[in-house]
Parts: structure tokens; sequence; C-alpha cells
């Protein structure tokens, strides 16, 4: 038996989607998300953020860029008495057509074998249908948090998958995800 983890979104799950963001001084975490993530760990859930990150491959930022947009993060949710597990990204652009690019599982496979997580007793939260597709692939129990509604409404119709559970804020996914447990 493996561990249980939330692999969460980063742009538009976290913090606000900033186009490429590519300043760690634009970077702002949405209310709640910190304790969220507190109580996710209290709970016994490894944290795993799973972001695409093709402003590398289009030249908007480097790496070195977004590890200071992590170190950011990491910074605001250590204020909160809390941390992340793993930062796994792809920083391909979308037609290179690599296997880590959500929905594709490329990253998740890897988290999944780093952490020994057990799929079954997992969960994703992301804001777009590409996590909820990614994690219906992986086995995961899928929660959409849209920051653009009418955006994922959209994509939702595109899609052959539905989230498992809609959610007004990452307050309530986290509320969602304990009472499951």
């Amino acid at each position: 038996m493996g561990n249980k983890a939330v692999f969460i979104d980063r742009d538009g799950t976290i913090n606000v989607n900033v186009e490429y963001l590519d300043n760690p001084e634009n970077f702002q975490m949405y209310p709640g998300v910190g304790e969220g993530i507190k109580t996710l760990k209290d709970h016994g859930f490894q944290i795993i953020v799973i972001t695409n990150q093709s402003g590398i491959a289009r030249g908007y930022f480097n790496k070195e860029t977004l590890d200071k947009i992590h170190e950011r993060m990491k910074k605001e949710l250590s204020e909160h008495e809390t941390s992340v597990d793993a930062i796994y990204y792809c920083p391909h652009h979308p037609d290179e057509k690599c296997n880590c690019r959500k929905p594709n599982t490329g990253l998740f496979d890897q988290a999944v074998k780093d952490y020994n997580i057990d799929v079954t007793e997992s969960f994703i939260i992301g804001d777009r249908m590409l996590d909820v597709e990614a994690g219906h692939k992986v086995g995961l129990k899928t929660l959409l948090v849209p920051e653009d509604k009418r955006k994922v409404e959209e994509e939702m119709k595109q899609s052959n998958v539905k989230p498992d559970f809609y959610c007004e804020d990452f307050t309530k996914c986290v509320k969602h995800i304990i009472k499951k447990k």
C-alpha cells in the first residue's frame, strides 16, 4: 500500500493565473490555499504540484526564473506553516507533443513512482479540464475549481470526462477531500 497524495495544478489553482508568469513579484496565492494545503498535510497527504510551464520553451522566462517563482510560493506556504513535497513541471511547447505536458501523464507517472503513491487513495485539484483529463487517466479522484468558469464550461463540452467534484474555491475542495477520507 502506497502513500496518499493530492496533486495540485499551480497557475489558476494555487495562484492567480498570470499569462506566462515570469516574475516572482507577480505571484499571488489565492486565499485559503496555504491553510488548505496545511490541512491536507495534517491529514497525511503528500502534496505534489504538477504544472505546465511552456513559457520556458517560448523564451518568456528560464528555469532560474521558474525556480525563483517556486521559492516565492514555498515562502508564502511556510507563512502558513506548511509546504509542498514536490514540484514537477513541463517546460515544453505544446507542439512538441511530449509525454509530460498535461493532459498527458508523464509527470504524474514519475511522481507516483518517486513517492510511492497509491492513486486509488489520491486526488487532483485543478482549474482546467486538462487537469481533470490527466487525473482520470492516472486513476485519481478529480476536483475542478475553475478560475475562468466560461472557459472551463466550453472545455467541458469538448471533453469526454467530467470532474468527480466541482468546487467554488480551494477551501471547498479541501473540505470535500477530508470528508471523503
